[in-house]
């Protein structure tokens, strides 16, 4: 992925004005962005040394991270979903720590939980042990395989930073990132997520078979005595300071307004598209609008631009908006998907 530093003038020129970095001369911010690009490009290519074949995931991974979001990775197993994630742990400088969601998984396997000690003079006292929800990249294996009450334990989690154990509020690391996992194949002893939860998550991020060439690579690659290693390229405080100037990045009016367009063009109510009146059940809502906005930001960066163009926000709205999207049931028993009705809507945008 490059690093270098397109100057698209045309959009980024007046967003510069409408939204100056804060007590940052345009100069230092170009510069910024320029080592931030860089270094994000090197994770990347770090990330890419041990995952094959997979470079889009690998991107909106990135995107997911930098935008300071959390992920659904959805693929069949053996698409390396737990390999990834360890890997992002380990180029992004992060703790990270995994959890298999089983049915009979509590919510404090995940919280923590208070216990009872007692001192040398016999007083006792409530002391709290953390959970593995305390990391900086959580990766919750298969999520939908435990129950609803468990699920909605990280609900409080991924929306707010801290958790609530014993009526006692428990803030968690910075950044914090959740990247669930879920096979779209087998669904017997499964629970669906509730809207609520998937939209918690910026994207969903879809991982397919790899193509010919990329398996072979992994044949080769992952099968002898040496296996490729991830390298530590990031540190913490280097993403919180991407993640920051992330938020920093200006977007021109042409951005905004298509993100608007595509986002309220999808809900039935607002929408002036026939196919989304008759087809679509429920639209995204005002954190899609969010979502696509500081993923767009993030791209740009990650892609070493000044600002972020229409086509980036085309090229997000299938992860931001398909798991904040539903169809009736005669859409679904017709055997539309929620990826026509996205592609629908970027036609939309493109020719208004």
């Amino acid at each position: 992925m490059s690093a270098t530093i397109s100057q698209d003038t045309a959009e980024a020129t007046p967003a510069l004005a409408a939204e100056p970095a804060e007590n940052v001369s345009p100069a230092i911010a170009v510069a910024d962005v320029e080592r931030v690009a860089a270094t994000a490009a090197r994770a990347a290519d770090a990330i890419e040394q041990v995952i094959y074949g997979q470079r889009q995931v690998v991107e909106e991974c990135l995107i997911t991270v930098l935008a300071g979001g959390h992920a659904l990775l959805i693929g069949v197993p053996g698409l390396a979903k737990t390999r990834l994630v360890q890997t992002l742990g380990t180029v992004l400088g992060l703790n990270d720590k995994r959890v298999q969601f089983t049915p009979d998984l509590m919510p404090a396997d995940i919280l923590g939980s208070e216990v009872l000690d007692q001192d040398g003079a016999g007083k006792r006292s409530f002391r709290f042990l953390p959970g593995p929800v305390f990391c900086q990249l959580l990766m919750a294996d298969e999520i939908n395989r435990a129950s609803p009450r468990t699920q909605s334990a990280l609900l409080q989690a991924m929306q707010e930073r801290r958790v609530s154990v014993a009526g006692q509020y428990h803030d968690l690391p910075q950044p914090f990132h959740v990247l669930a996992t879920q096979n779209p194949i087998e669904q017997e002893g499964t629970y669906p997520l509730p809207e609520a939860q998937l939209d918690r998550f910026l994207m969903q991020v879809d991982i397919h078979y790899p193509d010919e060439k990329a398996e072979r690579e992994i044949v080769l690659r992952t099968t002898g005595i040496d296996d490729a290693e991830a390298k530590q390229v990031m540190t913490t405080d280097d993403l919180l300071a991407a993640q920051k100037l992330v938020r920093q990045v200006p977007v021109g009016e042409s951005v905004v307004n298509a993100i608007l367009r595509l986002v309220r063009a999808g809900r039935p109510e607002t929408s002036s598209i026939a196919e989304v009146k008759n087809t679509v059940l429920w639209g995204p809502g005002p954190r899609a609008s969010q979502a696509l906005m500081l993923a767009a930001r993030a791209r740009a960066l990650l892609q070493g631009r000044l600002a972020p163009s229409v086509d980036d926000v085309l090229a997000l709205a299938k992860p931001v908006l398909q798991h904040r999207m539903a169809l009736t049931f005669s859409a679904r028993a017709e055997g539309k998907s929620v990826a026509d009705v996205i592609a629908r809507l970027c036609d939309h945008v493109n020719n208004a």
